[in-house]
């Protein structure tokens, strides 16, 4: 797996996969459960992964919807 989207935006997380999903590319978020370690505050970046063969087709949806890849 490869990692496609960091972010401390909850939302922007279910956007992206919602819209992965939707194009039939499974995506795994990780890092979901560390506010438990960080006491809720947000401060830690959750990521989605993608398989690596759906890399290449996620960064071009994230593109297509003004989603950036960066924090």
């Amino acid at each position: 797996m490869k990692e496609l989207l960091r972010s401390t935006d909850p939302t922007r997380i279910a956007f992206a996969t919602v819209l992965l999903q939707g194009e039939g590319i499974a995506a795994f978020q990780m890092d979901v459960h560390m506010s438990i370690l960080e006491g809720s505050l947000g401060i830690l970046p959750r990521r989605l992964m993608v398989r690596d063969a759906d890399l290449f087709r996620a960064r071009a949806i994230m593109a297509d919807n003004d989603i950036p890849l960066e924090g």
